[in-house]
């Protein structure tokens, strides 16, 4: 489930400027300190730093 639910919180960090509070509760982490755990756990590299790596770039702004 855990892999689940990073995957989903993956793609909420590359195609939306969600919040990582908002994005951990979208996906059911709870918190962004659990989201941040899992991430580390199943990527190796917290939310904000796979965020800053591949988020998209929206040409509108």
């Amino acid at each position: 489930m855990e892999q689940v639910r990073v995957r989903a919180a993956q793609t909420l960090l590359e195609n939306t400027d969600d919040t990582t509070d908002t994005v951990a509760r979208r996906c059911g982490f709870g918190t962004a300190e659990t989201m941040r755990r899992a991430f580390q756990r199943v990527l190796g590299i917290p939310p904000a730093s796979y965020r800053e790596r591949f988020h998209a770039a929206h040409p509108w702004g």
